[in-house]
């Protein structure tokens, strides 16, 4: 989609801080960290949401990639988030499917 945000950040027509890439996904820095961790994870392929999603490789995929960035950067052992928000009501604010991992701190539920 050519006016979505996180295409173009995959796209790197939008720079970002890249964590991780490969020919399905694009991991960034998010630009407002939640945590001291705070990365998206993204699939290149433009979704607008979860609910778009029918491709159960590409679903377990985010999945595996947010648990492969976790051991990148250290944080698997000690514990994360990964988060995947769908439609306004739940958080979504960018309409391009994208799961946030974070790390780094000490998380309670439920969240805020």
């Amino acid at each position: 989609m050519s006016d979505c945000l996180f295409c173009k950040i995959a796209k790197k027509e939008i720079p970002s801080e890249v964590v991780y890439e490969d020919e399905s996904f694009f991991a960034f820095k998010d630009i407002n960290p939640q945590a001291p961790v705070h990365v998206l994870v993204i699939p290149k392929e433009h979704f607008a949401t979860v609910n778009d999603l029918e491709d159960t490789n590409l679903a377990g995929g985010l999945v595996i990639k947010a648990k492969e960035i976790a051991k990148k950067l250290g944080v698997d052992q000690k514990g994360y988030r990964f988060v995947l928000n769908c439609l306004a009501d739940a958080g979504q604010e960018v309409f391009h499917v994208h799961g946030h991992l974070l790390a780094g701190r000490k998380f309670t539920w439920p969240p805020g």
